[in-house]
């Protein structure tokens, strides 16, 4: 008994200092039990039991072999970028270089040609492939042909703009150094004038002959866009593909569709057009279906005056109509040439709605011919039907009220007012009518300026129905009050009233108030005036809006027939029409009349 005591609390022994040593221990059996004395056996409870100290087995007490920690496996990418873009933009490149792809499992090197697995190719767009699993596009680029607002001008073909690319067409291409960089990469070398974008304007002043390149998210009213072959990226529904002045930028490489989105950031501005930031908005001047222009609706149908540029107008996102009559039931057809109480029957709405009008300015002055009873009926029709109104209302603060618009993220706030007799015509607290411009000046002064400040608002447009004048010249008191408006905020004043055509005025960025215009008048739309050439001959404005911004601003030039039913001018009839309202335009220095 002694000895088996002995021999338990020797093994014991051991198995503490097993516990406790860094080194793994020999077998218990072979270290520290020896031979059995007795045929009696060691119980083997005391190594078992939950009291007891812990098991010498080893795989509780073997310390393993310190581990490496394995290094992560990036899969490389090998970036080619073609010469022309780190030449547009060398910042875009540095911050293309200092990307870190680790999280997403790549290690991004920038790497010439011959050794690259992925590449940065740069075409025109027509030339792009479709995106794919090796394919991801990063944008188009978009450039525009531009000459001054006041060139007389419409189109270019692309023959002689290569041909100016080389240096032997009829005058010279102007582009800065980045956009000649790409379009090398393009074309190939060419010989263009190069002219910094912010002095590109000045520079095509200075040459009469001479046609301009620029990004077309650096358009402004300034500058006016010729059309290339026909094809203009104003129009929205313009594929670039098609396009010739469209720069396509992707990544090719085994699997760019993943990769792609990781090297986008630096290239986030290439795309500079988007169709859904793009809001097409046509403003036109007199409509007064009245007198002969009734009397031919009533015979040829009441579409008649809109046969010809329906489809033109009604393709804009927003066409506007200055309405100077009221809508009243079962109105009379009286064709003499001394009447001058204004109406038009309900039917004739049809020919406003064939050019998909979608605004309705009522500033005229013969709102109330019919006297408030019939200007009542005629807001009410209006607003039966859902058709947004402005410049007339029910009393003075509904006919100052703005009205609000909101297409493709572009917010814009119209006003309308009247500045001429009769008196009969103005509303008041009580009676509709138009909104006075000169009892509400100071009111309407404060609320452009509120409009023009509020960050829920991007662009506001004014149009005033002025004293009426057949005069391409605006008049000296026109002019500083049309400027006025655009001083304190005003991004498009139009005048209304004018039935001749009038001079335009275009602003850009370096305009206190950023971009914008000024059309003093616009013609005749739909009324009856044959008996001159002037009164005869119309404009229509198209205002492009991007991203919140006066864009570009287009004349489109008609001809009345017949007493009621514009066409679009021909080249000879354009070519006299825009030579007589810019000759007509004041000088920026002051106003000034002939």
């Amino acid at each position: 008994m002694r000895l088996n005591r002995l021999v338990f609390v020797l093994l014991l022994l051991a198995l503490l200092l097993a516990s406790c040593s860094d080194q793994a221990p020999a077998p218990v059996a072979e270290a520290a039990t020896p031979a059995p004395a007795s045929s009696t056996p060691v119980a083997p409870t005391a190594t078992a039991s939950p009291t007891a100290m812990p098991t010498a087995s080893p795989t509780a007490t073997e310390t393993p072999a310190p581990t490496a920690t394995p290094t992560p496996a990036y899969e490389v990418v090998r970036l080619a970028v073609d010469e022309a873009l780190a030449a547009y933009d060398p910042t875009a490149l540095d911050a293309l270089a200092a990307l870190d792809l680790r999280e997403a499992g790549y290690a991004l090197e920038l790497a010439p040609e011959q050794t690259a697995t992925h590449r940065l190719r740069l075409a025109l767009a027509e030339q792009a492939p479709a995106p794919g699993e090796d394919v991801y596009p990063l944008g188009v680029h978009v450039y525009v042909i531009v000459a001054p607002f006041d060139d007389l001008r419409d189109e270019l073909t692309l023959d002689e703009l290569r041909l100016r690319w080389a240096g032997q067409g009829q005058g010279a291409l102007l582009a800065s150094q980045e956009t000649a960089a790409l379009f090398a990469a393009a074309w190939g070398p060419g010989e263009p004038q190069l002219v910094a974008d912010e002095a590109l304007l000045a520079a095509l002043l200075a040459d009469a002959d001479a046609v301009g390149l620029l990004p077309f998210d650096a358009l402004a009213p300034t500058f006016k866009a010729l059309r290339l072959d026909g094809a203009s990226p104003l129009d929205r529904e313009l594929d670039m593909a098609d396009y010739p002045l469209a720069l396509a930028l992707w990544l090719e490489g085994a699997g760019a569709d993943e990769i792609g989105p990781l090297v986008a950031a630096p290239w986030d501005g290439w795309a500079n057009r988007d169709p859904e930031r793009m809001t097409e908005l046509i403003m036109t001047g007199v409509t007064a279906m009245c007198r002969l222009t009734a009397d031919r609706m009533e015979r040829y149908g009441v579409l008649y005056p809109a046969q010809v540029i329906s489809d033109v107008l009604r393709a804009a996102d927003i066409t506007h109509v200055s309405n100077e009559v009221p809508f009243v039931k079962g109105c009379p057809v009286n064709t003499a040439s001394g009447n001058l109480t204004f109406c038009s029957d309900y039917p004739y709405w049809g020919a406003l709605e064939a050019i998909g009008t979608d605004i309705v300015g009522l500033s005229g002055n013969h709102v109330n011919d019919y006297g408030y009873a019939g200007a009542r009926e005629s807001i009410a029709f209006y607003r039966e039907r859902g058709i947004p109104i402005y410049g007339s209302g029910l009393n003075e603060e509904e006919a100052c009220a703005p009205l609000f618009i909101e297409h493709n993220g572009n917010r814009l706030a119209f006003i309308a007012t009247l500045a001429f007799e009769p008196s009969w015509a103005w509303a008041t607290d009580e009676l509709p009518g138009a909104c006075y411009f000169y009892n509400n000046k100071e009111r309407l002064l404060a609320l452009i300026s509120e409009l023009d400040a509020d960050p829920e608002v991007d662009l506001v447009a004014i149009e005033l129905q002025y004293l009426e004048t057949y005069n391409p010249y605006p008049t000296a008191q026109q002019v500083e009050e049309f400027r006025e408006l655009r001083e304190v905020g005003a991004d498009i004043v139009t005048g209304v009233q004018s039935h001749v055509p009038q001079a335009w005025e275009p602003y850009d960025a370096s305009s206190a108030q950023g971009p914008g215009i000024i059309v003093y008048g616009l013609g005749n739309l739909f009324f009856d005036q044959m008996w001159s050439w002037e009164t005869r001959t119309g404009l229509i404005a198209r205002h492009t809006i991007y991203q919140g911004r006066l864009l570009h601003s287009e004349i489109l030039t008609t001809v009345l027939e017949d007493y009621a039913q514009p066409r679009w001018a021909t080249p000879e009839e354009r070519l006299e029409i825009l030579q007589r309202i810019h000759q007509a335009a004041p000088p920026l220095a002051g106003p000034a009349t002939p």
